[in-house]
């Protein structure tokens, strides 16, 4: 098997997954809580609050901690002459290629999460798809949208 791409995603990406597990852990909290109000208010049996509060706990776990974890654990890519190798996956590592005579344009693109991070999302182009390049350095990231669009530029010169 070919080596795995060399490029990492920035270790800021941890802390912006987290902070996106967080707040998307508040939508399920807030059912959760008025569901344990409920039990208690109507009497339900005891187990269904305790169940409540065991898969809250599990997800907020899941989504702040381990997920992000494993997700910059296992997200790499390299921008080669001819192609994007972008690598990503949790339990089913998916590498992919994408040729240069295939990008039709490159673009940045920042949440306010990112910008509170000064991150930026890479996103390539091509007739099929968008493949993203998440959480890169402000500056890499725009240094890599000028790279790709640069290499791409001359991939179509030479067909």
């Amino acid at each position: 098997m070919i080596s795995q791409p060399e490029k990492r995603i920035s270790k800021k990406a941890l802390k912006v997954w987290r902070l996106s597990g967080a707040l998307g852990t508040l939508f399920i909290s807030v059912p959760a809580i008025a569901m344990i109000a409920l039990s208690i208010i109507f009497s339900w049996p005891l187990w269904i609050p305790i169940v409540v509060l065991i898969l809250v706990v599990a997800n907020t776990w899941f989504s702040v901690f381990l997920l992000p974890s494993l997700w910059w654990k296992r997200w790499r890519y390299e921008v080669r002459e001819q192609e994007i190798e972008i690598q990503k996956g949790l339990f089913v590592i998916k590498r992919t290629l994408v040729p240069m005579v295939r990008v039709q344009h490159v673009d940045t693109s920042q949440g306010p999460i990112l910008r509170k991070y000064k991150l930026a999302t890479v996103s390539v182009s091509t007739a099929a798809t968008i493949h993203e390049i998440p959480a890169l350095e402000e500056e890499e990231a725009e240094a890599l949208r000028v790279q790709i669009s640069r290499l791409a530029r001359v991939a179509d010169e030479d067909v």
